[in-house]
Parts: C-alpha cells; structure tokens; sequence
C-alpha cells in the first residue's frame, strides 16, 4: 500500500477555506484552542502581523480532506529580520494532523517554503533528553463541577468557602462590556508587575473572531469593584487560560480562589476535560498554585529552526539565562508609569513582543 504522505498535497489555505479548516480541528480532541482561526484573525486585527496556514490535503479522495494544518504569522520587529511563529502571544500552537508524520512533514513544508526563521511552539517534549525551563499545568477535569468540587482536598474546599464568605462574587460572561473589566483588571496587574499589557483591542479582537462560548471572561466581584479576571478559550475537550488577574489590594479575600474555581466549574459543566491553566516555571509561585488545583507539569520546546535547515535552538532550554539585570530595571521603571500611559505604551509595544 502506498505511504499516506505520498498520497498527499500541501499548500497555502484559502481564505475561504478557513471553515473547512475550523471543521477539521474540531475532529480532533487534542486541538488547542490556540488552533482556531481566531487566534490569527485576531493578531491581524490587532496588531498587524500577516497571519498564514499551511495544510496537506488527502489527493486519494475526490474531496480533497484536510489532513492536518500549520498556522503561522510572519512575525516583524522593527529593525530585526522577519520570523514566522506558529502563533505568538501563546504557550503552545504546532503542527496538528491525524499522524505524527504528516506533523513533521507540515514543518519541513514550511521551512522549505520560507527563507526566514522557523519558530515551532510545540506543547510537548519529543526528544526525553531536552530539559525545558518552562511548564504548561494541565489538570482532568470530570464531568460536572460537582464531581470536580468533590474531588478537591478539604483544604482547597476550604479556600473556596472562604472567598465566599469573604463577600466575593464572581460570574462567567461573553459580552464587550466583560472584556473592559476583564482590562481593567489585567492592566493594573501587569504595570504592578512591570510589564507592557496587550492592548484592549487585542481581547475585543479575540472575542470577536472565537465562535459564540469559545471564549468566555470570568469575573470576580468585591461588592461593587472587580477584583480578579481571566480570560478562557476551549476547543472541545481542550480549555486553555491565557490570563488572569486579581488586584494586589484585595488579594487578602482570596479572589484568586474564587476565579479559578468559577471557570473550572463552567468548564467542566461544559464538557471541557483538559484545562490547560499556562506556562509555569517549576517550583515557582503560579507552579504551586496550580498545582493544588491536580494541575501536572508538561514540558514545552519551542524550537527555531533555522533557514537552509543549519540547525535547531530550543528557546526553552533549562541552561538558558534567567532575567538580566536591564530586565529588571525596566521593570522597575514601567511600575513608576501612570496607569494610563502605561496602557498607551504597552499597546504599542506589545505586539512586537511575541511571548
């Protein structure tokens, strides 16, 4: 029997094959949600970049199936030579097709096409030698919040009530109106932590091109004032958390708690079974933090592949460098900003930063 890829085509998606695209991922129960046609539509919209698909195609059959896809965006920095990423601004978003050969054959595909710079964020570790600096968390979730509420330590249990008793609320909400206090929140969380926030037209852009409930905001209310927020994407089985936020001043009613088990609690009444809960550094704070959630650690390898195929960089090797010390300093400087200048600021200079 002739080898599957022999039968195979790859080239460039169509624009208007984008929902056959989308109707593919959903075939498979291991498709990020970082997968999705959103994803690219978004950082387009937002920020500009030329967002990009590659797919092989079934030529045996008369309809031509999609096998697998490889999104891409060419990624400019000012003053710097052009890269292509299988998707910035996330974890995790490779090559994803119905066998391990036609993943690989979509990345050698690409990096023969293309003169420039390959990145694969690939969310697994191939090679059993490679040692990431960097973890995603990902916990099981059963098949209703009930289970999931039951399943938990009496300690964590505990927590939850106590947010509770606390006085905080929290919801679960699709809207525009969601996404500005979702940014009021974030915002304010990431010049404390000295860092440019993506713009709020980034997650309007997001909730605009993500399917109706495959991006959802959870909110956290102290009576009148949002104190913790997170933003959800899910893929069928998949659910992944690419942010969250609780303000520092009211950190001591654990919103935190209360945010994390609202959006679990949705997420599992709603058929999700891997939450992917983002990328961590082992033994660090978020790492504990989610791990009390059963969150387990696997490894990421974000690879550069370099053009003429004269080698491969993994960018998330543990013998990497920790933060410079200029690092530092410019964190130190966004902290002293105004919120409002650090917001106009970071918008712009966010989306030439790819994390």
């Amino acid at each position: 029997m002739e080898p599957l890829i022999n039968a195979c085509t790859f080239h460039e998606l169509a624009a208007e094959d984008q929902p056959e695209a989308d109707a593919f991922i959903a075939t498979l129960a291991t498709a990020s949600p970082y997968i999705h046609s959103g994803w690219r539509r978004a950082v387009e919209q937002a920020y500009g970049h030329t967002p990009g698909c590659l797919v092989v195609r079934d030529t045996r059959q008369p309809e031509q199936p999609i096998l697998g896809i490889l999104p891409y965006v060419r990624f400019k920095r000012p003053l710097a030579s052009c890269r292509l990423i299988s998707q910035p601004f996330c974890d995790f978003s490779g090559p994803l097709a119905v066998s391990s050969e036609l993943e690989q054959a979509l990345v050698q595909q690409l990096q023969n096409r293309q003169p420039e710079a390959v990145e694969i964020r690939y969310g697994h570790v191939a090679n059993p030698e490679f040692s990431s600096q960097k973890v995603r968390m990902v916990t099981v979730l059963p098949a209703s919040s009930e289970a999931l509420l039951a399943s938990y330590k009496p300690k964590l249990r505990s927590q939850i009530k106590k947010a509770e008793k606390n006085g905080l609320t929290a919801e679960v909400r699709t809207d525009r109106e969601a996404v500005r206090l979702f940014y009021q929140v974030y915002s304010a969380n990431m010049k404390r932590l000295g860092s440019p926030p993506h713009s709020v037209a980034w997650f309007d852009a997001i909730l605009q091109h993500y399917p109706a409930g495959q991006a959802v905001i959870g909110l956290v209310w102290y009576q009148d004032v949002v104190v913790g927020a997170g933003l959800v994407l899910l893929q069928g089985e998949q659910a992944v958390i690419p942010w969250a936020s609780t303000l520092a001043d009211y950190n001591y009613l654990a919103p935190n708690m209360l945010l994390y088990w609202t959006l679990q609690a949705h997420l599992a009444d709603h058929g999700v079974r891997f939450f992917d809960m983002g990328r961590s550094t082992p033994q660090e704070g978020t790492y504990r933090f989610k791990k009390q959630w059963g969150a387990e650690p696997v490894p990421l390898d974000w690879q550069l592949l370099k053009p003429q195929h004269s080698g491969i960089t993994h960018l998330l090797s543990a013998d990497d460098a920790g933060p410079s010390r200029l690092r530092s300093l410019a964190e130190k400087a966004w902290q002293q900003l105004p919120l409002p200048l650090a917001n106009g600021l970071g918008a712009r200079i966010r989306r030439y930063i790819a994390l």
